[in-house]
């Protein structure tokens, strides 16, 4: 529980602090993460509206005519072939007089045009005097039903300018309406919106698009809610700021023509029938290059994103609320992470997977359904979440792991205690019903051995004995749960799981007979009795864990398949072997083992009898010893007690074998096969 509120209160100044700088876009994070979605633009293969031209004076046409600016006469020749465009933008202004002739003459060719939309700057600087007439003219291109659902309802907000930079008064007067191209950039200093209008005098003015778009629908603009307009049943969503974010296209899509080939009529005037036109400049030094997410391009191409978005359903509508829910969902996936998985690896391939299929899914949505989902601050809570919650759970672990390693260092074999330290859980106070291989062994006559010793001596020799035994437990993967005066308790597949913990636990008992043989050797060149054990194995579902108290436990098993192994243990003496299993054992180890049938035993406090064998040494002269006891045995099933006898006989002269020993007694008392009914411990 403390650990998960360590990861909690590590999430709330990361979330915090992720989700301020988002709402506030600020610099550099906010430029970073506008660079970031630009990919956008790249994964969709859209086409602008084919309903929408721009005529280019670009290098041709200054090669041809010279210089801009051009005498009016110039720009009107070729603008006379424009008359059958539904509407013409101009994304110029001619903001100083010149000849009256030459201004009359541009005049007349621009009120010759179906309809055409005059450009002015709105701005923050300016030189110009606005006259009064001037003003009256522009009033007729404001917004005034816009304006007047904005006023009753304060919302949505658009930018201001206190100046105005606009055509000389015959030019006005030939324009069917006035738009605005003034531009408003992004934090990365890129055009990245479309300002639908600005307020000027405290009156709404469109945009040059907007203009545009109007006319070709005869609609009018209408609020429908603080971030929503409409035109012509298309709805168009707004930022935060009251501006349009706009869906570039691939700027080799853009339909551009010379306009010396319009003036020249390369290009027939039938060609701009029921088309917008936006004639503009793009010659080096006098046209408007504008830096976008695609690059750099003409300023009038800004208008031809804007209505080719409308025109094609390419509108973008952004989806704030839907980022900020990817920004808490990534602070907390770490966090949930942390909890299902133990790997840092696993986790970290989680995180990454997890994040990328979003990210996948988020771009489609941009593909398909024009949603703009920033993934960027989600990236970046992310990245900072894992951070902190790796950084808690590395210390977390790294002091699990001290105190697991220093606690079960001497119980667990190295490879054991490394897996226990990754699943420290596994040592939480309670316990679990865990199928178990329990192994006791004892040493017999140790009253004897004792009474012959000083302290200090039979201390050094159960420690002699102790350290091979417990050696070989933990070289079998298994966990020493205590000593137990002269006697050893190991089980086998917890705290962690062991694959074959039954043959673990079986391989452990006949290495521990040959340590024991090995320090028998040691002992009787220093005149030192030899030592005797019995081992007993029991497989069996039992409970394990931490038993006892918050401050003190002990890990360890309790139930009947753990007392059943220890009675078992205390068998071994009526046989005469050194190792005893039960038939549940039996059933769990490979077919490798060498292991003959004794009898079924009904040990002391269990109702059921259990079927025990002895585990044998794997030697050629086991199996044979094996087999012919495999024979006697069924014979004396079968009740040929006579023949058995010869047979068991037999083998007490060839082997000394003792179980055979044990058998001959339990013929000569005339005992039958069955169950043997245990009346001590």
């Amino acid at each position: 529980m403390k650990e998960k509120l360590l990861y909690f209160l590590a999430l709330i100044p990361i979330l915090t602090i992720l989700l301020l700088l988002q709402h506030y876009k600020v610099d550099p994070l906010e430029s970073f993460s506008l660079k970031f979605n630009d990919v956008n633009f790249n994964v969709q293969e859209k086409d602008p509206s084919k309903d929408v031209v721009f005529v280019a004076v670009d290098e041709p046409s200054v090669n041809e005519y010279g210089r801009w600016p051009w005498k009016r006469e110039k720009l009107a020749i070729g603008m006379d072939n424009l008359v059958q465009a539904d509407v013409v933008l101009l994304d110029m202004i001619f903001s100083e007089p010149t000849s009256e002739e030459q201004d009359s003459m541009l005049a007349e060719s621009i009120s010759s045009l179906n309809n055409s939309v005059c450009g002015f700057f709105l701005r923050h600087k300016a030189t110009q005097n606005i006259g009064d007439d001037e003003l009256e003219i522009l009033g007729d291109s404001s917004l005034d039903l816009l304006q007047s659902q904005i006023m009753e309802y304060e919302a949505p907000k658009f930018a201001s300018a206190t100046f105005a930079e606009m055509n000389i008064l015959p030019i006005l007067e030939a324009c069917t309406l006035s738009g605005s191209f003034s531009t408003v950039r992004a934090k990365d200093d890129k055009l990245r919106a479309y300002p639908i209008s600005m307020y000027f005098k405290n009156i709404l003015y469109p945009s040059l698009g907007i203009q545009g778009l109007r006319i070709k629908f005869n609609k009018d603009i209408q609020r429908i809610d603080n971030k929503h307009l409409e035109l012509n049943n298309k709805l168009i969503s707004l930022t935060d700021d009251g501006l349009v974010r706009l869906n570039y296209y691939d700027i080799n899509k853009y339909k551009t023509i010379s306009f010396l080939d319009v003036a020249t009529g390369v290009v027939k005037p039938e060609y701009f029938k029921n088309k917008i036109v936006i004639l503009g400049i793009t010659e080096v030094g006098a046209g408007d290059i504008v830096s976008t997410p695609i690059g750099s391009i003409p300023g009038p191409l800004l208008h031809y994103t804007f209505m080719s978005n409308l025109l094609q359903d390419h509108l973008i509508e952004e989806f704030n609320y839907i980022s900020t829910i990817l920004v808490i969902l990534m602070a907390l996936m770490p966090f949930i992470l942390v909890l299902l998985i133990k790997k840092i690896v696993y986790r970290a391939i989680a995180n990454i997977v997890i994040y990328t299929i979003l990210y996948i899914y988020v771009r489609y949505l941009f593909v398909e359904y024009m949603m703009y989902i920033d993934m960027f601050y989600p990236l970046i809570t992310l990245i900072l979440s894992l951070i902190g919650v790796e950084a808690i759970a590395f210390n977390i672990q790294e002091r699990s792991g001290k105190f697991i390693r220093g606690a079960f260092s001497s119980y667990l074999s190295g490879d054991l205690l490394d897996q226990l330290i990754e699943n420290p859980k596994a040592l939480s106070l309670g316990g679990e019903r865990k199928e178990l291989s329990m192994l006791f062994s004892d040493i017999r006559g140790f009253t004897t051995i004792s009474e012959s010793m000083d302290p200090i001596s039979l201390i050094t020799l159960l420690n002699r004995y102790f350290t091979p035994m417990t050696n070989v437990v933990m070289d079998n993967h298994g966990m020493l749960d205590k000593y137990i005066g002269d006697a050893v308790m190991a089980f086998y597949n917890a705290p962690v799981d062991v694959k074959d913990h039954a043959d673990a636990a079986c391989k452990s008992a006949l290495e521990m007979i040959v340590k024991l043989d090995e320090l028998n050797i040691e002992l009787n060149k220093e005149n030192i009795p030899s030592i005797y054990i019995g081992i007993g194995i029991n497989t069996a579902e039992v409970v394990v864990g931490n038993m006892g108290s918050d401050s003190r436990f002990n890990y360890t098993v309790i139930g009947d398949g753990v007392n059943l192994a220890s009675r078992v243990e205390s068998l071994t003496k009526n046989y005469g072997v050194n190792i005893l299993i039960t038939e549940f054992t039996v059933q769990k180890i490979s077919k490798d083992f060498i292991y003959r049938k004794i009898e079924p035993v009904k040990v002391k406090g269990k109702d059921q009898a259990v079927l025990l064998y002895e585990l044998m040494a794997f030697s050629e002269e086991s199996k044979t010893i094996q087999k012919l006891y495999t024979d006697a045995l069924d014979i004396y099933i079968n009740g040929d007690l006579d023949t058995a006898l010869k047979l068991f006989e037999t083998l007490v002269e060839k082997y000394d074998d003792n179980p055979s020993k044990y058998f001959i007694t339990r013929i000569e008392e005339k005992h039958p096969w069955g169950v043997n009914i245990m009346k001590t411990k």
